[in-house]
Order: C-alpha cells, then sequence, then structure tokens
C-alpha cells in the first residue's frame, strides 16, 4: 500500500503543479462568483491540502482551535509555487520515511480538545490530502477554462492538448 500512495502522491503533485503554474499572475484576484475563492485562494488552499500530509504522518493527533488556525494564503503566483513545491518535497521526505505499520496507525482530529474523527493513517492521508487536492484541482481547472487559459491535461489529454 505504502508503494502505491508514494506513486500516487507523485503523480497527482506533479498534475497539480502544471494547472497552479498556469493562474495568470494578473487574475490572482480573479473569482468566478462572489461566493468562490479567488484564483489565488484556491491555489493557497490547495497548498493547504499538501500541507496536511505532515501532521497525519507525523502526529497521532492534530487538535485544532479555530480562533489561531491560519489558513496559507500567497501574495503572488511566485510565492504560490515556491510554498507548493516546498511543501510536495517535504511530503516526499516524509512519505520515504514511512513504513506499512504506520500507514494503519489511528489519527485523529480534533476541534477543541474534541475528536471530530479517528481513523488509519492511509485513509485520512488519502482524504486530506490527495482526495481534496484533485477535488480543487478540478475547481481550478474550470477557473482555467473561464479565463481562457489552455487546460492541461490530467488523466488525458484535454480539448487544448487535442487541438
Amino acid at each position: 500500500m505504502l508503494e502505491s500512495l508514494i506513486a500516487q502522491y507523485h503523480q497527482e503533485t506533479r498534475t497539480t503543479r502544471r494547472l497552479l503554474e498556469r493562474i495568470p499572475a494578473d487574475r490572482f484576484e480573479w473569482r468566478p462568483h462572489p461566493k468562490s475563492f479567488t484564483a489565488g485562494g484556491l491555489g493557497s488552499h490547495i497548498v493547504d491540502c499538501v500541507n496536511w500530509l505532515a501532521p497525519i504522518f507525523t502526529l497521532d493527533e492534530l487538535d485544532v482551535d479555530p480562533s489561531t488556525f491560519r489558513a496559507y494564503r500567497a501574495a503572488s503566483l511566485d510565492a504560490l509555487l515556491t510554498a507548493f513545491d516546498e511543501t510536495v518535497t517535504s511530503g516526499k521526505g516524509i512519505l520515504a520515511g514511512l513504513d506499512e505499520s504506520t500507514l494503519k496507525a489511528p489519527w485523529r482530529l480534533k476541534l477543541l480538545g474534541k475528536v471530530r474523527l479517528e481513523r488509519p493513517k492511509a485513509e485520512a492521508f488519502r482524504d486530506f490530502t490527495l482526495s481534496h487536492m484533485i477535488h480543487h484541482r478540478g475547481q481550478l481547472s474550470v477557473y482555467l477554462r473561464l479565463l481562457e487559459v489552455p487546460v492541461p491535461g490530467a488523466y488525458g489529454p484535454t480539448a487544448d492538448e487535442r487541438g
């Protein structure tokens, strides 16, 4: 299972990087709807998704205090890409040091001391990092389309690549 998770992490983060780098720097504050993330905010949230890897695999639980929690917020496209690359590289190092038993170990997410969920670390990683990142990457592909930016393929070519 560990080899599969590592391979999936590498593939999905490479694909995500290709979308993030296409966010137009001059449209970083653009949003498709008043209730939507800005393009930069959505990219920043994707960095946060990848950031979940560290507490999942290095801690047995994470206790979040909403009054002090601060989500990552990139000030520019360059800052976003740098943060994403650094986070991905750190995650690769953490994953390389794991063994199969770690994947089955329980992980808890607490909110102000109260357990909100408990599941094996591998499942938490899939939900909080991989699936969450893929979900928001799908949103980002729509943003790019609305901004008339060619959308790169994720699991095959897009209409832009077929040409």
